[in-house]
């Protein structure tokens, strides 16, 4: 069949070997990632993302470089065609160029559909959003594969579901990946805290908060910095809810999220650490209490300006799912699971030193844990260390698997960086609002008592322990006696130093 005259030109062709060489790399790719079974993210954004607008690029071009020509040809006179392209399918010419035309239409479509289709999965996939960039995202996807929420997809929290909020995410995502080929990024990266969709709207599509009501125990094992690297356990009961869960959410921790009860708050950092006004409304009875805290200072017209904000779900658990462990949590782990071993004296405390050094690269501070730690036996404990060499090689990949999974140099990224609100041992978590010091107009305060979250039912070394009945609450004893100074300044204080 002989092709209209309009496309013999340069644009066309070019178009066409365009289309042709992708069209013929896509069913190529994806005839080698089909018998091989390949899931590769990076081969599957060629098939259906790139390699397909390359070739969408090139159908472009064909009809604009026929329209081009049949401009060129009507100023010249070369042609006696009409303005605009005509159909007769009694011509037999049309009748063919438009059967071949509607078929290639329809495969083009289907192939469209297919690749659209694989398209939304790829970048809706956790190695899509993980992998990909990797130096940027490597802390957030390395912390999110050990994370209570590993089984969850990315998109189910940071996207959720309907059209509008797919598509401001891949708007954002156009941003992020100019910003990536630039290099032009925060190192940590920022916590998306005013972009990501409402924890109600997330959350609580698995997490009902009608059924918050169960109390639990919670059991913790510490390793003091001795030489002997002594064990000290607390047994927590853990208010989540009432004493008697019938009672739902008028009583526990749960309780700020109670339908009837309103709290917000205003902050006078981006990051929600330090709050300045807090606001409760009882919408049953109308009842309302401000408070302000009288040890921060904050005129009426920059709480004026300010965003309150409604407390939900994220405001305590503000990292469930890249959440980076301290060097003692993830070294308290290891040594519980037995990876650390015990039997060797003072490697705690071998341990934190070497840990609280900064370090420029993830391979420095490996090399570095490694010397370090066989440099101070060999000194201290010549024949100790030389006996129990696999003890020490067992202990030393432990310690650089945690720092692996929680430190990201390059990144700027560790656990401080991120502090978790839940808790108030290594950040002020709690105590940014139970302080003692939040008081309204009506002499009403917020209290800091900790037994209105959880009592301890049992503390101290194994064998020692002191135990309480599960409706009273020990007093806290230190593992370490620093008289009643535990009860004049808050944990953070000291706990976030110890890095």
């Amino acid at each position: 069949m002989k092709l209209p005259s309009s496309t013999r030109n340069w644009l066309t062709i070019i178009g066409t070997i365009i289309a042709g060489i992708n069209l013929l790399l896509i069913i190529l790719l994806f005839l080698i990632s089909s018998l091989i079974q390949a899931d590769s993210t990076n081969l599957g954004l060629f098939i259906y993302i790139i390699l397909p607008g390359f070739m969408v690029l090139g159908l472009l071009l064909i009809p604009i470089g026929m329209l081009r020509e049949r401009k060129r040809q009507a100023r010249t006179g070369t042609t006696e065609s009409a303005p605009l392209p005509r159909i007769d399918l009694n011509d037999p010419r049309h009748k063919n160029a438009f059967v071949i035309f509607t078929i290639a239409t329809i495969i083009i479509l289907f192939l469209s559909t297919l690749g659209s289709f694989e398209a939304y999965h790829i970048t809706e996939s956790v190695a899509f959003c993980g992998t990909l960039c990797h130096e940027v995202m490597e802390p957030e996807h390395t912390a999110y594969q050990k994370s209570p929420h590993a089984n969850v997809t990315c998109v189910e929290c940071h996207v959720g579901s309907g059209a509008s909020w797919y598509v401001k995410s891949k708007l954002s995502g156009l941003r992020q990946v100019y910003a990536v080929l630039t290099n032009d990024f925060s190192r940590p990266i920022e916590t998306p805290l005013h972009d990501l969709r409402p924890a109600r709207e997330t959350c609580e599509k698995c997490h009902w908060p009608q059924k918050f009501y169960s109390r639990s125990l919670k059991t913790i094992k510490y390793f003091l910095a001795d030489s002997a690297n002594s064990e000290w356990d607390i047994i927590l009961q853990m208010k989540t809810g009432p004493e008697y869960a019938d009672l739902g959410l008028k009583e526990g921790i749960h309780w700020h999220i109670n339908p009837i009860v309103d709290v917000s708050y205003k902050s006078d950092n981006d990051k929600r650490e330090l709050i300045t006004y807090i606001e409760y409304t009882n919408k049953a009875s109308g009842e309302k209490h401000i408070f302000r805290n009288a040890g921060i200072e904050v005129s009426d017209s920059s709480l004026e300006n300010s965003e309150k904000r409604t407390m939900d779900c994220i405001d305590c658990h503000n990292r469930p799912s890249h959440n980076y462990n301290s060097p003692s949590a993830y070294f308290d782990k290891e040594m519980l699971t037995g990876e650390i071993s015990s039997g060797i004296p003072y490697i705690k405390k071998v341990a934190m030193t070497l840990l609280a050094e900064t370090y420029t690269s993830k391979d420095s501070a490996l090399t570095r844990i490694s010397d370090g730690i066989n440099e101070y036996y060999k000194t201290e404990m010549s024949e100790f260390h030389e006996s129990n060499k696999a003890l020490f090689d067992k202990s030393i990949a432990a310690i650089q698997k945690g720092f692996s999974q929680n430190t990201f140099p390059e990144m700027g990224v560790r656990y401080d960086k991120y502090p978790e609100h839940i808790g108030h041992q290594e950040s002020e978590g709690c105590f940014r609002c139970h302080n003692g010091q939040f008081v309204s107009e009506t002499g009403r305060v917020i209290s800091k008592d900790c037994n209105l979250c959880h009592s301890i039912i049992g503390q101290g070394k194994p064998g020692m322990m002191s135990y309480s009945n599960i409706k009273e609450s020990l007093e806290f004893e230190h593992p370490v006696d620093i008289g009643t100074d535990w009860k004049e300044i808050n944990c953070s204080e000291c706990h976030k130093a110890l890095y």
